[in-house]
């Protein structure tokens, strides 16, 4: 099928590399595996890909190299790292240079499949992006302005409320990934991050509780899905 999802993989093992393709196509994505960094990136140029999975440690160029090059072609496309090493160090060079996440192995391919689907749709709600205007049950939200109305009245939402709000618009009744909320306003997932986000998860809940059609719920482990009647935006 044309329209599948095309992956690139670049892993140096080659047992593992193909056994990830064969997994990643019987899931019904397009994955064309290199097992050098090199001819990864000439792969990137020549072909047209959705999604990059790479190897850190790699032959002839790793991975961190191959995502810098990349992201000097196209700033956009999503990122995952895979690798053996564990120390924080790492993980924050992968993150600086624009990496969407990040998996250490082992691994099972369950997850890297998860991550990847996770990943796809968080680009398709950056995309909407510019949606200025939600209808959420009750309530209209303009992004613009930055407003939350219900009957006559008009709630003035802070940055962080709105930002907040616009992600889980654009995920409605679908899960937002905690960590891609972190990373997409507060920048870094740290700690003091989270917390300051778990404040404004309550506030964003005060606001929308006069329709009790609507709710923010926490998802074990994984994030927040704003329940709502679907409503054209």
């Amino acid at each position: 099928m044309e329209d599948r999802m095309r992956i690139l993989l670049c892993e140096d093992d080659e047992n593992l590399g193909m056994l990830l393709r064969e997994y990643l196509q019987a899931k019904g994505y397009n994955a064309d595996l290199f097992v050098d960094g090199e001819s990864g990136y000439k792969a990137f140029l020549k072909g047209k890909y959705d999604i990059c999975v790479l190897d850190v440690m790699m032959p002839k160029k790793d991975g961190f190299t191959l995502a810098s090059e990349i992201r000097n072609v196209n700033s956009e496309i999503p990122i995952v790292f895979l690798t053996a090493k564990s120390l924080k160090d790492d993980i924050f060079e992968g993150f600086k240079i624009g990496a969407d996440d990040y998996i250490t192995k082992p691994f099972s391919m369950e997850e890297l499949v998860f991550r990847i689907e996770a990943i796809l749709r968080r680009v398709k709600g950056k995309r909407g992006k510019e949606i200025t205007m939600y209808k959420i049950g009750k309530f209209t939200f303009d992004t613009q302005k930055q407003t939350l109305i219900i009957g006559d009245k008009i709630t003035k939402l802070t940055t962080k409320e709105s930002e907040l709000l616009s992600l889980l618009c654009a995920h409605v009744n679908e899960i937002l990934e905690r960590n891609y909320a972190l990373k997409t306003i507060w920048i870094d997932d740290n700690y003091f991050n989270a917390r300051s986000m778990d404040v404004y998860i309550t506030k964003l809940r005060k606001h929308l509780k006069e329709d009790p059609a609507i709710e923010i719920i926490n998802i074990h482990g994984k994030g927040y899905k704003l329940i709502a009647p679907e409503n054209e935006r």
